[in-house]
């Protein structure tokens, strides 16, 4: 079983290429916005709590988030791995990651960062917001907020993940299918 983290800012197309290695190598895309959505529309416990933080404004604990990921990785034995998609998002929140799948007899194989600039973050962002009409990410401020908060929180699980060899870059700018050839070289070489 193999365990991904696919990385990048907002806008770098993580999303897209979580579901195109979903349906070729048989994985598991686990995105914490969607399995906390997924929880406040179940209205279970963990969603109750998680929509009282959320609607105050605060963020939702590390222990909340690693709960809800260690239930998908219990109830999906079927698959031959997982993607994570949104989490870690800090250095903490990684070594948290690792300590979990260390408990479960598993690891991180490989960090797939893709890689693309700030304009082309922007363009993307907004074309996405036009598309599925999110009107905070049409907001330059908010898209700026976002990117900063990415570089700032986000950008140094780099190093960590480097000193384990596990982190590996794919260049973003190119074509959805472009991007994908290079994921599959990836992973077809681990």
């Amino acid at each position: 079983m193999k365990h991904f983290i696919i990385f990048g800012p907002p806008g770098a197309g993580k999303g897209t290429q979580a579901k195109l290695m979903v349906d070729k190598y048989n994985l598991r895309h686990v995105s914490t916005g969607d399995l906390l959505r997924g929880e406040i529309a179940k209205q279970t416990e963990l969603g109750k709590k998680a929509k009282e933080l959320i609607e105050a404004g605060n963020l939702v604990p590390d222990e909340m988030v690693v709960a809800m990921i260690k239930s998908e990785i219990a109830n999906h034995p079927d698959v031959t791995g997982f993607i994570f998609d949104g989490f870690p998002r800090t250095t903490a929140q990684a070594e948290i990651l690792d300590d979990m799948l260390t408990k479960l007899g598993k690891k991180v194989d490989s960090v797939i960062s893709i890689i693309v600039d700030d304009d082309l973050v922007k363009e993307r962002i907004k074309h996405r917001a036009m598309l599925e009409n999110r009107r905070d990410d049409m907001q330059d401020e908010v898209i700026t907020n976002r990117i900063a908060t990415y570089h700032k929180k986000t950008e140094p699980i780099i190093g960590y993940y480097k000193k384990q060899n596990k982190y590996h870059e794919i260049d973003g700018a190119g074509t959805i299918e472009d991007i994908f050839k290079e994921v599959c070289a990836l992973i077809d070489n681990l």
